[in-house]
């Protein structure tokens, strides 16, 4: 399950990471009525599940609740990669002096979770790996050990954030290692962690990927469901308990498993078709289940 920046901030702050105040709108009234409660200068975000944002105009600086009204307006129902904008987050304005990247992810082939920093933050990851890939500084950590205070400290002297930094992002990266963890994640990110000029290290975005095979332990998950992104085919597909993903072919793929459903839509493209979809009905199907499909 993909979270909405707000929704990841809430998630980190539950974990005593420092969130910027914020509140949550879905009409232009009601993002102007937050940031006169907020107070400005506020940040209009758009709340979407994919990146990009402030380079389609997702992302806004409001001096002023006129501003935020202008802004709001010209977000709510922008189309940003194909999702529409249905709600923005109005946010309290932050003083940046130096931005950074910090997450944590499974490496299955390690057997332990890996954990990226980087004193290049506010640029996708991805770009950071091509271009400059020494930047990105690495841990990997064993569940059963976790993230002790003096491997985090080592890992920043790594990653070469300056002395005023260190304290702030050990502290964080330690809560970020639990919200990870504790939270069932597969993945939790913070791009930009920022330095502010006084000094203080602070969340300013989150994305946060939950595993939505632990929703029993998490009894608040099902909120987080009810706000993920799916076509028609998903919705009526998760409505029956299948895991199901819609694609571009002509070709319908149903299997009784993921492993043997991925291989078939690779079979499918190596033939020159093109796969409708990937339908993982699992290994104990029954007639219901396989009539659901």
């Amino acid at each position: 399950m993909d979270l909405f920046e707000y929704q990841g901030k809430r998630f980190f702050a539950r974990y005593g990471m420092p969130v910027s105040a914020g509140e949550i709108a879905f009409t232009v009234d009601e993002a102007v009525a937050a940031a006169e409660r907020l107070g400005t200068p506020v940040m209009v975000k758009a709340q979407v599940h994919t990146g990009g944002r402030g380079k389609a105009g997702g992302v806004k600086f409001a001096a002023t609740v006129e501003d935020v009204r202008l802004h709001a307006s010209a977000i709510l129902g922008l189309d940003i990669r194909g999702h529409v904008v249905g709600r923005v987050w109005i946010e309290k304005a932050s003083d940046i002096a130096e931005e950074y990247y910090a997450s944590f992810t499974l490496d299955r082939s390690a057997k332990k979770h890996l954990g990226m920093l980087s004193a290049e933050g506010g640029v996708e990851i991805e770009t950071i790996a091509e271009e400059n890939p020494d930047a990105i500084a690495k841990v990997w950590v064993d569940p059963v050990d976790g993230l002790d205070a003096d491997t985090a400290r080592e890992w920043v002297a790594a990653a070469r954030l300056p002395e005023a930094a260190v304290e702030g992002t050990v502290a964080i990266l330690q809560q970020l290692y639990t919200a990870y963890v504790d939270g069932d994640a597969d993945l939790v990110e913070i791009n930009p962690l920022i330095l502010t000029p006084d000094g203080r290290v602070h969340v300013l975005d989150a994305k946060v990927t939950l595993d939505s095979n632990s929703t029993f332990r998490h009894e608040d998950y099902d909120a987080y469901d009810e706000t993920q992104t799916r076509d028609a085919r998903e919705t009526a597909a998760h409505a029956r308990g299948l895991q199901y993903v819609g694609l571009e072919g002509s070709v319908g793929v149903i299997a009784n498993g993921a492993g043997l459903a991925m291989s078939t839509v690779d079979v499918v493209n190596q033939v020159g078709g093109r796969p409708a979809n990937f339908l993982d009905i699992g290994g104990g199907a029954n007639a219901d289940v396989m009539a659901g499909a």
